[in-house]
């Protein structure tokens, strides 16, 4: 089955956006996911962002044959600034012709943080749902570190047309120690995204090298997603350990790593 392949621009998390589009596109990317997590990786910043910055960047990718298919906009939605941040993070992937906003529940702990997650989604879905976009709600963090946890979450917010999963099998080990591929299943029937990341080592170890270099069976989740007809975007990421991200050119070299591990498991890229 042939699915969109995009190549994350976390893989150059630390570097500039367009060296990010650029190592992409040369290691053959053709479509892509872009940053926008405040204090991770800000490709583009939603606090800062100009409308003619967007301009320009949206200028970039035509010119690197790169379509941009979704943003990571990840905000802590339990707070206010979070979700206004969030908000724009919607309107930018509008501006840039995007299909998905990624993000996460943020770290509510509370019972009156975790009413007010509920309540901000509810609007950004309608938001969302404005501009034709579909949010994706990553495994991610201590809300929703599985899917398993996270389907009475989607189902309290009530927005199936617009709100489903991003899975992410490397999170679901890391934060849970869990089995993505009987996890996945949870997900499959909300899935609008999915983070093709692999892991090395078990719950709490940072550890994500290329697709296809680490621990988890990446081609067995493939085939699962398969056989539920899944063929929505499918986003390779790359974190690599705990001591941090190489220089630029060690960046370029791993994201031409990940494309020729993805063209060795059968994808289109």
């Amino acid at each position: 089955m042939d699915r969109v392949v995009l190549g994350s621009t976390i893989v150059f998390a630390p570097y500039s956006i367009d060296q990010a589009l650029e190592g992409l596109a040369e290691a053959g990317y053709h479509a892509c996911e872009i940053g926008a997590v405040k204090g991770w990786f800000e490709h583009i910043d939603p606090d800062t962002v100009s409308d003619r910055e967007i301009a320009r960047i949206a200028g970039k990718l035509a010119d690197l044959g790169l379509r941009p298919v979704s943003l990571s906009g990840h905000a802590q939605l339990q707070s206010a600034e979070g979700a206004a941040r969030f908000a724009r993070a919607i309107d930018i992937a509008a501006a840039l012709g995007m299909e998905v906003v990624n993000t996460y529940t943020g770290d509510a702990t509370t019972d009156e943080e975790r009413e007010a997650y509920f309540a901000n989604v509810a609007a950004l879905c309608d938001q969302a749902a404005g501009h034709g976009l579909k949010i994706g709600m990553e495994t991610d963090s201590n809300m929703l570190p599985t899917a398993e946890i996270g389907v009475a979450i989607l189902d309290r917010i009530d927005r199936p047309d617009v709100l489903g999963f991003n899975y992410d099998p490397g999170n679901v080990v890391y934060y849970a120690g869990a089995d993505p591929l009987t996890d996945v299943r949870f997900a499959l029937p909300r899935l609008v995204h999915f983070h093709f990341k692999d892991k090395v080592g078990g719950k709490g170890v940072f550890n994500f090298p290329p697709p296809g270099d680490g621990e988890l069976d990446m081609t067995g989740l493939l085939a699962i997603l398969d056989e539920a007809g899944y063929a929505g975007p499918l986003s390779a990421e790359v974190e690599f350990a705990e001591s941090g991200w190489p220089d630029y050119d060690a960046c370029r070299a791993v994201a031409k790593r990940s494309v020729e591990n993805l063209r060795g498991m059968g994808l289109t890229v």
